[in-house]
């Protein structure tokens, strides 16, 4: 962009726009995974939606590229030149208990929503993080703590509003464009820019939760457990297994519950964890549901990451042996989510059932070049030793740099999404993270 140009959009929003050389320039176009790089040509922090549709209205007609992100959650790095659209000033967040919906904006964050629902007996889809956007988490599906119970994120949004590849602002919905309602629900944002959503919440009188802790060498009899209790788990339990490596120091195995009901029953159903001595760290408790974020303790602030995820079609004994057969080091985790439930039930969103049981997600901290491609290469080493059992499918939000959005959908619903995007914005003005055409 030129001098002119900045100047120029500078004076239609009422945002900040940055440049190269711009003080705050490097750490606005900063993702959360700082091994990433976001050669963005400028970044606008919009100070509202007639913001956003102004920057829009501005790209199209430069022929530019608006690439947004609320705070950088998912970047791939596929942003060379573009305008790099910060949402985080939307902050609208009205929850009607009465009605048991939500209505946020592309700024507001999954912990945000839980602080106002969860003293209402009410309770969102979010995810391990309570620093993710719901809006961001949402259009890529969303894999929740409750997704067993009640399905994708995605299914529970009733309306959406956007900005669309001309500047307009819409109000979307099932009724007033089915299309492209079907599209955001689930396939990414590359059809138009969201500024708002609105989704039903769900019932959560009470929420029983938490992780234990053992030391590494216990792993193998904590993963017998985990596969013992997801084997007949009900949908108001979920559970996760971590295999971690904390680096200069011990190895350790985790489990993280939650369960939609009361104490005692969540205990009894979590009963085989308890028959597992030298457990270091127990905070199972009933929790409030504001509180579900503290579960994991996920990073609060940005670093390097290297990660790759991949879907198990199951998790028997062979899978049990692969997993456990030699140390994940240069890893620092390997963590198994157990799925089912309303994710493998009929649904009419991008991403379709969810059928494989578990997923596998691994990381790394890349902190030389060196170490990243050790990382990767244990990464790669892992799945093939349990490759019969990659589906080869990812859920969109569990992308990571290097895959493409084709390996999220199923080949007719990546077509759709496709005939959507082509005639929605035929001049490619949006740019997701993962696009559908890319």
């Amino acid at each position: 962009m030129t001098t002119s140009a900045l100047a120029e959009l500078r004076s239609q929003v009422r945002g900040r726009v940055l440049l190269t050389g711009d003080d705050d320039f490097d750490r606005a176009r900063r993702p959360w995974n700082l091994s990433v790089q976001q050669p963005v040509s400028a970044v606008v922090e919009a100070a509202d939606a007639d913001d956003v549709s102004a920057v829009v209205r501005y790209a199209a007609a430069a022929g530019l590229v608006v690439a947004p992100q609320p705070g950088g959650r998912g970047a791939s790095g596929d942003v060379e030149g573009v305008i790099l659209l910060r949402t985080g000033r939307l902050d609208e967040l009205h929850v009607d208990a009465a009605a048991r919906t939500a209505r946020v904006g592309a700024g507001v964050l999954g912990g945000q929503v839980q602080a106002v629902a969860g003293p209402l007996g009410l309770t969102g889809l979010p995810g391990s993080s309570p620093l993710v956007s719901v809006v961001g988490y949402t259009l890529g599906g969303g894999l929740s703590w409750f997704g067993r119970k009640y399905g994708w994120a995605a299914d529970s949004v009733t309306a959406f509003e956007v900005v669309s590849a001309d500047g307009t602002r819409a109000r979307v919905t099932a009724d007033s464009d089915a299309e492209l309602f079907w599209a955001l629900r689930g396939g990414g944002g590359d059809y138009a820019l969201v500024t708002a959503i609105e989704y039903d919440l769900h019932p959560a009188p009470a929420l029983f939760g938490g992780r234990v802790v053992w030391h590494g060498s216990q792993a193998p009899r904590v993963l017998e457990a985990f596969r013992k209790i997801t084997s007949n788990a009900p949908d108001e339990l979920t559970a996760w297994i971590n295999l971690l490596q904390i680096p200069n120091g011990p190895s350790l195995v985790t489990v993280d519950s939650t369960f939609l009901g009361e104490e005692a029953e969540g205990r009894a159903l979590l009963g085989a964890l308890d028959e597992i001595e030298g457990a270091n760290t127990d905070t199972r408790a009933v929790l409030p549901v504001a509180q579900l974020g503290e579960i994991t303790g996920e990073p609060t602030e940005p670093g390097p990451s290297a990660a790759r995820a991949e879907l198990l079609t199951d998790l028997d004994d062979k899978v049990a042996a692969a997993l456990l057969a030699e140390p994940i080091d240069p890893l620092f985790g390997v963590h198994i989510r157990h799925l089912g439930g309303a994710f493998a039930a009929p649904t009419e969103n991008p991403q379709g059932p969810l059928t494989e049981p578990y997923t596998l997600s691994m990381f790394g901290v890349p902190s030389t070049p060196e170490r990243g491609a050790e990382i990767a290469a244990r990464q790669e080493a892992l799945v093939q030793s349990v490759a019969p059992y990659v589906s080869g499918r990812k859920p969109y939000t569990y992308l990571s740099p290097g895959d493409t959005a084709a390996t999220a959908f199923k080949p007719a619903a990546l077509a759709r999404l496709q005939q959507v995007k082509r005639a929605r914005d035929p001049r490619g003005v949006f740019r997701s993270n993962f696009p559908v055409l890319g």
